[in-house]
């Protein structure tokens, strides 16, 4: 399989999996996305996208639009994927609470 239409099926899963999240916060009484622990994961997957479809060598502009909406989305929401720099057994409280945003 090419590396666009992995991409393609990463991409669907994550947008299946905030359909998914979001039905979980209805069904724990509407709680908002902002509270829901499955953000972070959500980040992380949606950090793997951006980077991974910055990588592909494609023309295709359908593709390059959805990697550029990733990428926007991702910027708004970086604060929340997991850092890659310091393990959170090597960080301070203040470093951890910072990066749980707390």
């Amino acid at each position: 399989m090419d590396n666009v239409n992995k991409f393609i099926q990463l991409a669907n899963f994550y947008n299946q999996m905030l359909a998914v999240m979001a039905a979980i916060c209805v069904q724990k009484g509407g709680i908002p996305i902002e509270q829901y622990v499955g953000r972070f994961f959500a980040a992380d997957v949606l950090e793997f996208l951006a980077e991974y479809g910055g990588k592909l060598q494609t023309d295709d502009a359908s593709v390059k639009r959805v990697v550029a909406m990733f990428k926007a989305e991702y910027e708004r929401v970086k604060d929340l994927a997991t850092p890659s720099q310091k393990p959170i057994y090597e960080m301070t409280l203040e470093e951890f609470e910072k990066v749980m945003n707390i």
